[in-house]
């Protein structure tokens, strides 16, 4: 599955519409942010049943400033529109296939309960 461009027109719909959502928050400027991209993308080819999404926090900084984003690269796990994972700075594609499995294998339950006891 190709990378999905997330910005503020998008990027509700696509949390609330997919039930796991990877996001990477990147700037062109950011060397490290770009130098991961051919990683994510990797990813994106291996995983196709999850959405992988990136956040350019210079034409959309409202999404990054709402998730407390204060330094590039980040990724972040979204599973059932929950974060689950946050992950900053420069990693390589082992340990972000390690995030991916984890992410995978992450109960949900204690999420959906809490959910679930919340007032609407």
């Amino acid at each position: 599955m190709a990378v999905v461009a997330l910005n503020k027109a998008n990027f509700k719909e696509t949390i609330e519409k997919n039930p796991f959502v990877i996001v990477d928050f990147w700037a062109p400027w950011c060397d490290p942010c770009v130098a991961f991209t051919p990683t994510f993308e990797a990813a994106a080819e291996k995983n196709p049943d999850i959405v992988f999404g990136m956040v350019n926090t210079e034409t959309d900084p409202e999404i990054s400033e709402y998730f407390e984003v204060n330094q590039i690269p980040g990724i972040l796990v979204i599973r059932e529109q929950a974060g689950i994972h946050a992950q900053v700075g420069e990693i390589g594609a082992p340990a972000f296939d390690e995030i991916i499995k984890w992410a995978r294998e992450f109960d949900m339950t204690p999420v959906r309960e809490y959910y679930a006891a919340s007032p609407k």
